[in-house]
């Protein structure tokens, strides 16, 4: 079995890295990824890492999966495996020790991950630091794997992708701290040798941090990033205590920023250049924001680092311009100014001494949402990091617009779409993409009064192509809008085209159809006057959207924000056009458990739960959005017989009863009292089914009940009828500790209703009846 594992990841290693077809690539690579989550995992990579012959694409897979699978799957393993396990890892680590990096880093980590998993004893006593010292001074042939295990260990000690117990993490770092001595005299040991001088200080780096505290060395870039973090640590006694140091460092980083342009540096001196810029900025930003020269010119140097071609490079400052925004906009900034007057001459010097850093960064980060051109032959994980890095602009822009305002960044995301459309020959969509997703990223901060530039890019919206990831983010960006399109004057006519687009957007694909739906569902809920008149478009998108015909992508989660958004349009409506309007939506609903029932109690009992709970939850969401009691309780008393055959044949289906009950829930919230001789049989049901099944949902059907109808004198013997049978037979139920251990949902719902809050404040008479059950309740 092993060997027929190893042939396969092999090929498919072979496959992946040199088969000519894109296709079955990225087949290899979802069967590598799928492979490294089985057991079979452990003993393949284990293998091809000791096997020589193994190759370096073998070597990193296998290092890389044997990393992972020590970090989340520890536990799959018995409790004997952990020594040959930390055996061979040793020797990995010895084998490597001279490369490849990547190999040996994946190893280090494995073997922390190990330690934390394990208690200290099981590395002889004195815990995997005071072992590394062990092994450093006996085998100094292999001095840099253990350089590198010795630095890796306190970055993996809050590592959450290790699947250690929270009490078992705790105890490692604090095993950890007490042998931070002994790794700092580890490190000043190994500052002799010279060609790995590099290494020792980022081993210096990695411990201080975990320290938070500092050591006297040489000023490089490792140890400079920790000196500045420890002039702003609580430990340093605060910024002016530090100052002379700071004078120091600010000048000696400072002194690097050209270095970021030099082309013959390495990437990863540019990288530690650029993060030790991004530190200096986020740690003095209360100084920087008072807006000296120097401060500029240190936010100067911050704006190079953010235009660095490399998002990973550009995305360290997002912290620091975040902060300086907070610093500038926050009135607790200024508290030392004294009188109000004095703070706002302040405040407003500083933003407009800012605006423009700010406006320039407004244009450096927009392009970077733009998609690359091979963004389909991304892995799921480079699409993921795409989407996270867009989001990460979308935050920067909205910190932007607390500076700049809303409409002024609107103004400078309007001119990047312009530039974007160019003349309409040859144009590109992913520019035009790109500044629609900022432009939809500071909606909520534009105001619904802008007048300028809004209305053109309304206009523009229809001449895009419908390509689906321009096509999503228009969807987005209409339903983003909602509010302003409201506001818009209604000679502009800006509705029809956009919900034209939507409709189009749910024709697609799954993703342009999701954001269609989520948009529809806004425009609705703030545009809804504007529908009033245009209800049998609105339905015949809904009918067919619910139906899943005619071409519609909609799935049933994205489906429920269409019946939202006709939901909250009937309310509008007055009431006799209303009800009949209610009738249209629920039919799409209502029918389908009809035709089930029809067939018989068998075909309903067997039905799988997703063909019940998908129709009934859209009737929940109709009955807690149509906010219109009595047209809502003429439907559910219309449709209760559907819901009393569901609740008669399914009452053993938890799921089924627990969506069940909610649609109720939000019938009774709706309707109150306008519910008449339904709620009367709907209650009579749930006490009969609770003392059959035991279902908890139905205590919360009836707390619902009683905190609607508990007040109401006519129905005090009803409810008191009902809370006593709910009660007696949920103490039945309730009568040792491992029945609440059991049933915890019925601590929540039914535990000693005498002091449930709802039979309390809404059933005050209830108390009465319960005393003379149990006379020790007083």
């Amino acid at each position: 079995m092993e060997a027929q594992a190893t042939a396969a990841v092999k090929e498919a290693l072979a496959a992946l890295y040199h088969h000519p077809d894109d296709a079955t690539r990225t087949a290899a690579d979802r069967w590598l990824q799928q492979f490294q989550h089985t057991l079979d995992a452990w003993q393949v990579a284990d293998s091809l890492l000791h096997d020589e012959s193994s190759n370096m694409e073998t070597q990193i897979f296998c290092s890389q999966t044997l990393r992972s699978k020590v970090q989340r799957d520890f536990e799959e393993l018995p409790s004997e495996a952990f020594r040959p396990l930390q055996d061979s890892l040793y020797a990995l680590l010895k084998k490597f020790s001279k490369g490849p990096q990547k190999v040996r880093t994946q190893i280090c980590i494995a073997m922390a991950a190990l330690a934390v998993h394990v208690p200290v004893e099981d590395w002889g006593g004195g815990g995997i630091v005071n072992w590394l010292s062990d092994e450093m001074n006996s085998q100094q042939d292999f001095i840099p794997s253990f350089l590198e295990l010795l630095t890796v260990l306190p970055q993996e000690c809050s590592s959450h992708k290790i699947a250690a117990r929270p009490e078992r993490r705790r105890q490692f770092e604090n095993d950890l701290r007490s042998s931070a001595e002994v790794a700092l005299s580890l490190l000043t040991a190994c500052l002799g040798i010279d060609q790995l001088k590099e290494q020792v200080l980022e081993g210096f780096a990695s411990w201080l941090r975990f320290c938070h505290g500092f050591y006297k060395n040489k000023v490089q870039f490792p140890v400079t990033s920790e000196l500045i973090h420890f002039t702003v640590s609580r430990e340093s006694n605060g910024i002016t205590e530090q100052l002379p140091l700071i004078q120091v460092l600010i000048p000696y980083v400072m002194g690097l920023k050209e270095q970021l342009k030099d082309s013959s540096k390495d990437e990863e001196d540019v990288k530690a250049i650029a993060r030790l810029l991004a530190d200096m900025g986020d740690s003095y930003v209360e100084l920087i924001a008072a807006g000296s020269d120097d401060a500029m010119q240190i936010v100067n140097a911050l704006l190079e680092v953010t235009s660095h071609s490399e998002f990973d490079i550009s995305s360290m400052t997002f912290n620091f311009w975040h902060h300086l925004m907070r610093n500038l906009t926050d009135r607790g900034s200024y508290a030392s100014y004294g009188s109000e007057v004095s703070i706002n001459t302040e405040r407003n010097r500083r933003l407009q001494l800012f605006r423009q850093p700010f406006e320039i960064l407004v244009s450096l980060v927009s392009f970077r949402v733009e998609y690359p051109e091979l963004y389909h032959t991304f892995s799921e994980e480079d699409q993921r990091d795409f989407r996270h890095s867009r989001y990460a602009v979308s935050d920067v822009l909205l910190d932007a617009t607390d500076v700049l305002g809303g409409d002024p960044t609107l103004k400078i995301l309007f001119t990047k779409l312009i530039q974007a459309c160019g003349n309409g020959q040859n144009q590109k969509w992913q520019p035009v993409e790109a500044a629609l997703f900022c432009i939809q990223a500071i909606a909520k901060s534009v105001s619904v009064e802008e007048n300028e530039i809004l209305p053109q890019v309304m206009s523009l919206l229809p001449s895009f192509p419908h390509q689906e990831q321009l096509l999503q983010t228009v969807c987005s960006l209409i339903g983003a809008f909602s509010k302003w399109i409201e506001a818009a004057p209604s000679e502009l006519l800006i509705l029809p085209p956009l919900v034209d687009i939507l409709n189009k957007g749910m024709s697609t694909s799954e993703e342009t159809a999701a954001a269609a739906s989520v948009a529809f569902k806004y425009i609705c809920e703030d545009c809804r006057r504007k529908f009033s008149g245009s209800l049998d478009g609105l339905f015949q998108i809904y009918q067919i959207a619910l139906s899943g015909v005619g071409g519609y992508k909609v799935s049933s989660e994205d489906s429920l924000h269409l019946v939202e958004a006709l939901s909250v349009v009937i309310t509008t409506l007055p009431p006799d056009h209303a009800q009949r309007a209610l009738e249209l939506i629920c039919q799409p609903v209502i029918n389908p458990l009809q035709e089930i029932i029809q067939q018989g109690d068998t075909v309903l009992q067997q039905v799988p739960v997703r063909q019940l709970t998908l129709h009934i939850d859209r009737l929940s969401c109709i009955f807690s959005n149509v906010k219109l009691p009595q047209v809502v309780a003429d439907a559910v008393n219309r449709y209760w017989p559907t819901l009393k055959s569901i609740f008669d044949q399914r009452a053993w289906d938890t799921r089924t009863m627990e969506s069940l009950c909610r649609s109720c829930k939000f019938a009774v919230r709706t309707c109150g009292r306008f519910m008449g001789f339904t709620i009367g049989a709907m209650l009579e049901e749930i006490q009969t089914l609770y003392q059959q099944h035991n279902q908890a949902c139905f205590l919360y059907l009836s707390s619902e009940v009683i905190k609607i109808f508990g007040s109401d004198p006519a129905c005090a013997n009803y409810l008191a009828s009902l809370i006593q049978a709910l009660f007696g037979h949920t103490i039945q139920l309730l009568r040792t500790i491992q029945d609440f251990t059991a049933r915890p949902a019925y601590q929540l719902h039914a535990l000693l209703p005498a002091q449930h809050k709802h039979v309390i404040r809404y059933c005050p008479a209830f108390i009465c009846h319960l005393q003379q059950m149990f006379p020790s309740i007083g």
